[in-house]
């Protein structure tokens, strides 16, 4: 794969043209899908390993492993790139450092659910400011309002750090977002995240090591990192950097309001926390509205095609 920088983009319209392509236009939303799913699951398990090996320890055992194994698998070039590539890539892992941090910091102090619903309001922001179209702002309304459904209606009762902490994380999700388009369109596969991960560990691991010390050479505290780093770094956020080379930032955001709704779904599935009535309306909202964000996308694709 030749590095998009250097090479015209591929429109969404140009996907939806033919036949093969209406089926390849399914692609980057299961991407999207795929990736919170799994991102979720890993979420679970680190909040398991947390007691082991603290909030800033198990930020940098996800960081560092996945940094590891990117670089192994992507062996990306370090010579070639512009300046602004590298400026592109020390921002990019800034942000996932941030973003992990602050979340982490999030579910060490309230429940997975909240925090999660409470960090994906930086992704709708998102949606709502990069999008030009009137209805994809009634999309990201219409989520909102399952967002906050999904959190039981009010976050009064939260510890107020732990509230903050995921709002920031939120903030980061978004530049994030921003930052993860980029990247893919000026490297190619994945090496640009296998270098802003590293760039993320680096500038991480004094914390972890800071407040976890030896605990993070356990052996089995290490493994459990390692399962947490595949799926909530190496898995996910690949998948999604490739679906951000196919989606615009304004439609990706919007699926993102789907990752409460997944992480709810896996609480009932594994932790046996039964849905409410308000939940499961909440959770169909939050699908009702992401469905249409896709489907509003896929029509304009078609619509420039046929004009």
């Amino acid at each position: 794969m030749t590095p998009t920088s250097t090479s015209t983009p591929t429109s969404p319209s140009t996907e939806v043209a033919s036949p093969a392509g209406r089926r390849g236009s399914l692609g980057p939303i299961g991407l999207v899908f795929a990736g919170g799913v799994s991102v979720q699951f890993g979420g679970a398990l680190a909040v398991s390993l947390m007691p082991r090996a603290g909030a800033l320890g198990v930020v940098s055992l996800r960081l560092l492993v996945a940094a590891v194994v990117l670089l192994l698998v992507c062996r990306p070039r370090l010579r070639g790139h512009s300046r602004a590539d590298w400026g592109t890539v020390v921002v990019f892992g800034i942000t996932m450092a941030a973003m992990n941090g602050l979340f982490y910091q999030a579910v060490d102090r309230i429940p997975l659910g909240p925090a999660v619903t409470l960090e994906v309001l930086g992704p709708l922001a998102l949606s709502v400011l990069a999008s030009r179209r009137a209805v994809n702002a009634v999309w990201a309304g219409l989520a909102l309002v399952g967002v906050f459904l999904l959190g039981g209606g009010g976050f009064g009762d939260l510890d107020p750090a732990g509230v903050a902490f995921a709002l920031g994380a939120g903030a980061m999700w978004a530049a994030y977002i921003v930052f993860s388009a980029r990247t893919g369109r000026r490297f190619p596969q994945a090496d640009g995240l296998a270098l802003a991960m590293a760039v993320g560990a680096v500038l991480f691991l004094p914390l972890g090591i800071a407040e976890s010390g030896t605990k993070l050479l356990d052996p089995v505290t290490f493994a459990l990192g390692a399962g947490v780093a595949l799926l909530s770094s190496v898995l996910p956020y690949t998948l999604e950097l490739l679906a951000l080379r196919r989606l615009p930032a304004s439609t990706f955001a919007i699926l993102m309001s789907l990752e409460p709704a997944i992480a709810a779904t896996a609480g009932f599935l594994i932790l046996d926390q039964a849905l409410s009535a308000l939940q499961a309306a909440a959770i169909a909202l939050v699908i009702a509205a992401s469905m249409g964000a896709v489907r509003t996308q896929v029509g304009r694709g078609r619509a420039k095609d046929v004009s």
